[in-house]
């Protein structure tokens, strides 16, 4: 590549002494092996990705702008949320207490429960895995209840069905 003629081994390793995150470095180290004599191919190989890939990557830096911006992905916000900053912060306040707390007969929260509910207060619709990312994102945990022995005494046999019949498929803060 004739543009990476223009650009030093040593101003590369400035760079990647200013870089942050993964993606950067992969790039600016792979212009730097390129520039040492490996192969577009081979470092398809290094990097486990396509030919194509490392191509871009080293076309990134055929620019006027600074290294350590062109190796840099623009920042991408994603889709806008569903839910304001205020009634995110409600609802992260509301998991945080028993379903029964807001008038819901149930031991505890769910993903589906959540979905409902969201619907219900917000009139906002949200996917399962949302709604187990939503749990996640206010703090809460997913807990399974655990196995014991089969030995058990009789009592605590009981007791750990009780505790499944309870807590089966909770999420509980962390």
């Amino acid at each position: 590549m004739d543009h990476l003629d223009e650009i030093s081994v040593e101003e590369l390793q400035d760079a990647l002494d200013n870089v942050e995150g993964n993606k950067p470095t992969q790039r600016l180290l792979a212009a730097i092996a390129y520039k040492n004599g490996v192969t577009q191919s081979e470092l398809a190989e290094w990097h486990d990705t396509g030919r194509r890939t490392i191509y871009s990557w080293l076309m990134r830096l055929d620019t006027d702008e600074p290294l350590e911006q062109a190796v840099s992905d623009a920042h991408r916000s994603g889709r806008k949320r569903k839910l304001s900053e205020s009634q995110q912060k409600e609802f992260e306040q509301i998991v945080h207490q028993p379903p029964e707390e807001v008038g819901i007969d149930a031991p505890a929260w769910t993903p589906v429960l959540v979905q409902e509910f969201l619907e219900d207060s917000y009139d906002v619709e949200y996917s399962y895995p949302s709604c187990r990312r939503l749990l996640k994102e206010a703090g809460l945990s997913y807990q399974k209840p655990r196995r014991r022995a089969a030995e058990a005494a009789e009592s605590d046999q009981e007791e750990f069905h009780d505790e499944i019949k309870k807590s089966d498929r909770r999420w509980t803060p962390k």
